[in-house]
C-alpha cells in the first residue's frame, strides 16, 4: 500500500527536476521548486527532527508562513516519520492574545513534541510551549537542505498505511481546535477518488492561494498536486487579499485548469479587480473553478461569470464540492460533466416547514446551489434529531459514510465516539437530498429557535447583505436569549461601507441603516427583526480559515451590551 514517503521516493527517483510548485511572491520574480528542491529540503528538517530526538510517530506542529520552508518542513516530517500539523502563523488579523491562548490550548491536548518556527517568533513559541509536552522548538533556519538524501536510512519508510501521516484541525475564533487524524491509506483513497471526480489529467495544472491549514488548501492546493505529479502554482493568501487579480494573472500565465475557493472569494473576486489589472488575462484554460468550505450562492457564481466571461470565464468551469476535514476533503463533486443544478424553493417552505418544496405563487423563493452527487466511495443520508432517516427534500443533518474518514479526533476519545453512530458520521451540517444531489443549508449549531421556529442565520444574513451600504460578506445573526419573551431574539451585526460624500453621516445614518436592514429582514423571513447593530469595518471577529465566528461575535456583542450597562 503506498505512503506519503514511498510516493514521494518515486516521484524523486523518475522526475527529480520537474517542478512541483512554483511559488508567487509578492515582490519578487515567481520562485520554481522542483521535486529535487523539495525532497532535498524535506530531507533537511528529517535530520533536523533526527537530531532533536523526535520519534516516528510524534506530532510536530508547524508555525510557518507560506513559503519553500513549509512546504520542506511538512514532508521533512513525513521523512522522518513524524506527525505535521500546520498552524496559522500569528497575523494582524488575529488577536496576540486569543491567538496565544489557543496555541497553548491546543498544545495541551495534542501534545507535540516539537514545534517548528521562525526565529522572530521564538519567544512567541516559548511562551506557548511553558509547561507542555513539547521538547524541542526548531528554527526553520537550522534545517540545512541535504545534497542527496539517502532513503534507505530515513525513518518514514517504517511507516505504514494505517499509521497517522498527518493532522488537519477544525477552525476555531483565533486559532485550531480538534485534531483529525488521518491515515496515508486515508488520504491516498481521497486522492484517488477524487481526482476521478474532477477528471485529474496529465495537462492539469493546480492554481491556488489558500492557506494550508484547512482541507481544501492543504488537500486540494497542496497534496493532492504534489503527491500526483501535477504542476502547483501557489500564492500567500495574505497577498491574494491584498491583490486578487494575481490569481487571475497566474491563471493566463501558466494556463492553469483547477482551483478552488470559498464563497466569499467569487464576491470578493467580481467586485474588487479592476479592468487595468486584466489587461492580456485569458482565462480560458480554467476547466473547473471549484466553489468549496462555506455555504454556496447562485448569485456568487452569477457574478463571478458576469465579471470575467469577457476574459475567457466559461459557464461550465463553474463547479461545486462539499467537503470536511473529517474525510480528508470532498465527500461531493458537482459542475465537472454538467452545469451544477440551481434548486429554486420556496423560502417559507425551507424556513418554516423543514421542507425543500418548489415555491407557491406569489411566494418567496432561494435559489439552493447544489453541491453535487456523492463520490463513489461515499454515502450520504439526511436524518432527524433521532437520527432516523428522512425522505428527499427534508430538511436534517447530513451523515456520511466513506472508506477515507479520519482514524480519530486525535487524542479526543470523548470526541470521536460521539461523533459517529453505528459506522455513520455526523457532520452537524444541515442539508437536504433532492435528486441524489447534496445541498447544504448551514451549520445545526448555528440554528436559531424563536418561539419554537426554526431560524437559519445564513438566510438572514444574506437578506441584509442585500441592503445598500452594508459591506459584502460582513454580515452575522445569532440568537441572545430574551427572559422577558422566554425565547431567543435575533441580533443581527452588520459593518457599513464607507459613507457617500451625500449619505447621511453619524447617528442618523447609523440608524437609517439599521432600520433598513429591519425592514428588508422582516420583508423576506417570518422574523420580526428588533435588534440591529451597525459597526465599522473591523469590528466582525473572524475563524482563522476567515468564515465569520458567529460565537465569537455573539460574545463580543454581550460584552459590549454589559459595559454599556
Amino acid at each position: 500500500m503506498t505512503t506519503f514517503f514511498s510516493r514521494l521516493e518515486a516521484l524523486y527517483a523518475k522526475h527529480p527536476g520537474r517542478t512541483a510548485v512554483e511559488w508567487i511572491l509578492p515582490r519578487a520574480a515567481d520562485v520554481p521548486m522542483t521535486t529535487r528542491d523539495l525532497v532535498c529540503g524535506a530531507a533537511g528538517y528529517a535530520a533536523a527532527f533526527e537530531a532533536a530526538g523526535i520519534r516516528p510517530g510524534e506530532v510536530a506542529v508547524l508555525i510557518l508562513q507560506h513559503s519553500e520552508a513549509l512546504a520542506a518542513a511538512f514532508f521533512g516530517a513525513v521523512l522522518h516519520g513524524a506527525v505535521p500539523a500546520i498552524m496559522p502563523f500569528l497575523t494582524e488579523k488575529l488577536s496576540p492574545d486569543s491567538y496565544r491562548r489557543s496555541l497553548k490550548s491546543l498544545f495541551e491536548v495534542t501534545c507535540p513534541a516539537a514545534v517548528v518556527t521562525y526565529p522572530e517568533f521564538l519567544e512567541e513559541a516559548r511562551a506557548a510551549t511553558a509547561g507542555t509536552s513539547v521538547r524541542r522548538i526548531l528554527r526553520a533556519a537550522d534545517a540545512v537542505p541535504r545534497p542527496e538524501p539517502d532513503f534507505s536510512v530515513l525513518r518514514g519508510r517504517e511507516r505504514k498505511a494505517e499509521d497517522i501521516v498527518l493532522l488537519q484541525h477544525s477552525s476555531g475564533t483565533t486559532g485550531l481546535q480538534k485534531g483529525v487524524a488521518l491515515s496515508h491509506r486515508a488520504v491516498f483513497r481521497q486522492l484517488e477518488i477524487y481526482g476521478e471526480a474532477i477528471r485529474l489529467q496529465g495537462g492539469d495544472t493546480v492554481v491556488s492561494w489558500l492557506p494550508l491549514y484547512h482541507d481544501m488548501g492543504l488537500i486540494a492546493g497542496f497534496l493532492m498536486p504534489i503527491l500526483t505529479g501535477t504542476p502547483l502554482v501557489l500564492m500567500s493568501p495574505f497577498d491574494w487579499v491584498r491583490a486578487p487579480y494575481k490569481l487571475l494573472q497566474a491563471v493566463s500565465r501558466r494556463r492553469g485548469t483547477l482551483s478552488w475557493m470559498p464563497n466569499f472569494a467569487y464576491n470578493f473576486c467580481a467586485q474588487k479587480i479592476r479592468d487595468r489589472d486584466l489587461e492580456g488575462v485569458d482565462l480560458s484554460s480554467w476547466r473547473a473553478v471549484i466553489n468549496c468550505s462555506e455555504p454556496m450562492h447562485s448569485k456568487s457564481h452569477r457574478m463571478f461569470l458576469e465579471r470575467f466571461r469577457g476574459y475567457g470565464l466559461s459557464a461550465g468551469a463553474l463547479a461545486t464540492s462539499y467537503a470536511m476535514a473529517e474525510n480528508v476533503f470532498a465527500v461531493t463533486q458537482g459542475g465537472i460533466d454538467r452545469p451544477v443544478t440551481v434548486d429554486s424553493i420556496s423560502q417559507r417552505g425551507l424556513l418554516s416547514e423543514r421542507i425543500a418544496r418548489p415555491a407557491n405563487a406569489g411566494e418567496d423563493s432561494i435559489n439552493m446551489l447544489s453541491c453535487g452527487k456523492p463520490l463513489p466511495n461515499a454515502e450520504v443520508k439526511i436524518v432527524d434529531d433521532a437520527q432516523s432517516e428522512l425522505p428527499e427534500r427534508c430538511l436534517g443533518e447530513v451523515m456520511l459514510r466513506s472508506d477515507c474518514m479520519l482514524t480519530e479526533y486525535y487524542r479526543r476519545a470523548d470526541l470521536t465516539e460521539k461523533a459517529f453512530r453505528q459506522g455513520w458520521f455526523l457532520t452537524g451540517d444541515l442539508g437536504y437530498l433532492a435528486e441524489g444531489e447534496v445541498y447544504i443549508t448551514g451549520r445545526k449549531k448555528d440554528l436559531i429557535i424563536v418561539g419554537g421556529k426554526n431560524v437559519y442565520p445564513q438566510d438572514l444574513e444574506a437578506l441584509a447583505s442585500e441592503v445598500p451600504g452594508v459591506h459584502p460578506g460582513r454580515v452575522v445573526a445569532f440568537g441572545v436569549y430574551s427572559e422577558e419573551m422566554g425565547t431567543e431574539e435575533v441580533v443581527i451585526v452588520a459593518e457599513r461601507d464607507a459613507p457617500e460624500d451625500d449619505s447621511p453621516r453619524g447617528d442618523e445614518g447609523v440608524e437609517r441603516l439599521a432600520e433598513e436592514i429591519r425592514r428588508m429582514v422582516t420583508r423576506g423571513s417570518d422574523i420580526a427583526l428588533r435588534q440591529v447593530k451597525v459597526a465599522d469595518r473591523g469590528w466582525l471577529l473572524k475563524t482563522s480559515s476567515g468564515k465569520i465566528a458567529r460565537s465569537a461575535n455573539r460574545e463580543k456583542f454581550l460584552a459590549e451590551r454589559e459595559t454599556s450597562h
